[in-house]
């Protein structure tokens, strides 16, 4: 069976859920590593830097994806739509959403 345009919208919203939940398992990875890191810095001042750094930007990373979460929430609610569900409609076919 040949794909379809239907198969297209599944995999794309597919790969955005599939991009947030890397998006939140990297930043906790990240967490763990700086975490690590500060635990195991003894002392020393670069090290200790560094593991601050990492438990930095990991953070940095997890509020930049929530804020963006946030948002297409935020503006879907103000503007009536729904950017959770990706519908493709072109001439001649006649999806679920299409009028």
């Amino acid at each position: 069976m040949p794909p379809t345009i239907g198969n297209l919208e599944t995999v794309f919203s597919s790969v955005i859920s599939l991009a947030l939940t890397g998006a939140g398992l990297a930043a906790f990875v990240m967490l763990l590593v700086g975490g690590f890191q500060f635990l195991t810095a003894g002392g020393d001042k670069e090290a200790t830097q560094k593991a601050q750094k990492t438990l930095t930007f990991a953070i940095i990373g997890l509020v930049v994806s929530l804020s963006a979460w946030i948002l297409l929430n935020f503006l879907g609610n103000f503007l009536g739509l729904d950017f959770s569900v990706f519908n493709i409609c072109l001439p001649g076919f006649s999806g679920p959403n299409c009028s």
